[in-house]
């Protein structure tokens, strides 16, 4: 059976992962008790269901994240093909998510404190021990960072994910914007800032780098060629060595000032390249962004 464990910090997108995986048929199990995930990985399975999504957090309880790293490599020995999906944000995001629901934290009832107290967690310090918490699990998982990212991007985001040819190690490359901040689910960061800047040429400013007329104009500089062929050369060459390390997952990261042009080239330009080789999915964050406010 294939099973796809769905984790992360409260308020991040992981109902909406889930929705996405029910609509692919998926079967579906939310807020598990971890102690509870073998027997019903086993009842599934002898049921004959091919693909099933579980989704494990705090909301289970403290035990429930401690208990899950343990868990993955004794589905494996069953014969399952297990997948960690890790669904996060910084902080300002989930606080404004939480601010716009007005839904209470998982955390943030006393029952859930380590220590005696008579005050119940504030948002902030809920998170925070979430995260604290969750972060082992980070490096186990195909990590996603939903921070200023609309639900429909992610929506995508996991039907990629779900829909990519299982390999070894799990390649992606992700254009960002550095007025956004650099995404929290990158492993490898390349800046291509210092590339000439399409932004500055009237007719190409309001295009991106999926525009036939802004690929062409960085197709020509030489500057662009060799930071692609430098990049390229360096993930070829270090590929190897990061699936040897056990890794299932890799995440490229290239940013330039706005995410749209430069960054949006190098990504699509890189997968075009490496997918020769090797499975590659792409995310474009900025573009994404941009496409939900441009919608307002």
């Amino acid at each position: 059976m294939r099973v796809i464990l769905v984790t992360g910090m409260s308020g991040s997108g992981k109902s909406i992962a889930l929705h996405v995986l029910e609509d692919a048929g998926y079967a579906v199990v939310d807020n598990l008790p971890a102690r509870f995930l073998l027997d019903v990985i086993g009842d599934l399975a002898t049921r004959d269901v091919k693909r099933a999504a579980v989704s494990i957090d705090v909301r289970a309880g403290i035990d429930a994240v401690h208990e899950l790293p343990s868990l993955l490599p004794a589905l494996r020995e069953r014969g399952h093909d297990v997948q960690l999906l890790f669904i996060t944000a910084d902080n300002v995001t989930l606080v404004q998510r939480y601010s716009e629901t007005r839904r209470r934290h998982p955390l943030s009832s006393q029952q859930w404190r380590s220590e005696p107290s008579s005050d119940s967690r504030g948002l902030d310090e809920s998170i925070d021990e979430e995260r604290r918490l969750l972060q082992p699990l980070e490096g186990s998982g195909y990590l996603v960072d939903t921070s200023r990212l609309p639900a429909q991007a992610l929506r995508q985001w996991v039907r990629d994910f779900i829909g990519q040819e299982r390999a070894a190690l799990t390649l992606s490359f992700e254009s960002f914007a550095y007025k956004q901040g650099v995404p929290a689910d990158a492993d490898l960061v390349f800046d291509v800032r210092c590339l000439p800047n399409p932004f500055y040429e009237p007719a190409l400013k309001p295009l991106t780098g999926l525009d036939a007329a802004v690929i062409a104009y960085l197709r020509d500089i030489p500057e662009v060629a060799r930071m692609v062929d430098d990049i390229e050369g360096f993930v070829m060459r270090w590929l190897p060595s990061y699936a040897a390390d056990n890794r299932s997952y890799l995440t490229v990261a290239v940013g330039c000032t706005g995410g749209q042009h430069r960054s949006v080239y190098c990504v699509e330009e890189l997968a075009r390249r490496l997918r020769a080789v090797h499975p590659a999915l792409v995310r474009h964050r900025a573009l994404a962004w941009m496409t939900k406010h441009a919608a307002v």
